[in-house]
């Protein structure tokens, strides 16, 4: 049986935000709402200020959010994903509060909770869209139990570092490599600053472009009222210089 686990080395992250975007399309997440982030942490050794660490559902051994659960419908695959079963979800909110990542959210259409699942869909083990979109491969996604994956070998070569929030007791199998991650989550929500500011931009720019649309059709009015008066006066003009000449052959026929 196959074990896929996620492994990512935040130090190439260079925040384009691919990952989310990618996530939100191929998952259909909401907008304004993402199963995965990049959470920005303060770094004097960054040329930047900062350093990146991409992250999701840390697909825990023994996780809190299936104790969490009444229902039994969040649960630990023999896969090692931790899984949702909606239709059996009561959208009570109980696995949101006992995840110590963040990483759960409740979908705004069906009342469910929601996360990051690994893009399973039909086909599990499938690369995650997440995966398939970084420019720069700060992540890898497999097999853990083939020797022959490449999550696999970056394992056996590399320095494994799991991020476990204080006193949350987790057991995280989502991996980050070396030191390439703060001794423990930053306390943040699943939307990262660049992605939740786009709703209140986007607001902004249709502001914007209300005013510049009313300022185009007042201009577009008033040229067509210059329009209009103009050939007005042009027709009066024209009128009075037909009538001029009118009088000027009427008093040559009558001398």
């Amino acid at each position: 049986m196959a074990r896929y686990v996620m492994v990512i080395d935040s130090e190439k992250c260079m925040d384009c935000k691919a990952c989310i975007i990618a996530c939100q399309q191929r998952n259909h997440v909401p907008y304004g709402l993402s199963r995965n982030w990049v959470h920005e942490t303060g770094s004097e050794s960054s040329p930047c200020g900062f350093k990146f660490q991409p992250g999701a559902c840390m697909h825990c051994d023994d996780p809190s959010c299936v104790r969490a659960c009444p229902t039994g419908a969040t649960w630990k695959a023999e896969d090692g994903t931790v899984e949702i079963d909606r239709s059996r979800c009561i959208g009570c909110g109980s696995c949101i509060d006992a995840c110590p990542y963040h990483a759960r959210f409740r979908h705004p259409e069906t009342g469910t909770a929601d996360k990051c699942d690994y893009c399973h869909g039909s086909t599990p083990g499938q690369t995650p869209a997440c995966v398939a979109v970084c420019p720069m491969h700060c992540r890898i996604f497999g097999d853990a139990d083939d020797p022959s994956s490449d999550v696999a070998k970056v394992l056996a070569t590399r320095k494994a570092v799991h991020v476990i929030p204080l006193g949350s007791g987790a057991r995280p199998t989502l991996t980050y490599l070396d030191s390439t991650t703060p001794e423990q989550l930053p306390e943040a929500s699943t939307v990262s600053h660049p992605v939740g500011a786009i709703p209140p931009l986007a607001k902004g720019v249709t502001w914007v472009g209300g005013l510049v649309l009313a300022a185009l059709t007042g201009t577009f009015v008033r040229q067509l009222v210059k329009s209009s008066e103009k050939e007005d006066a042009e027709i009066a003009a024209e009128k009075k210089l037909a009538a001029s000449d009118d009088d000027k052959h009427e008093k040559e026929d009558n001398a």
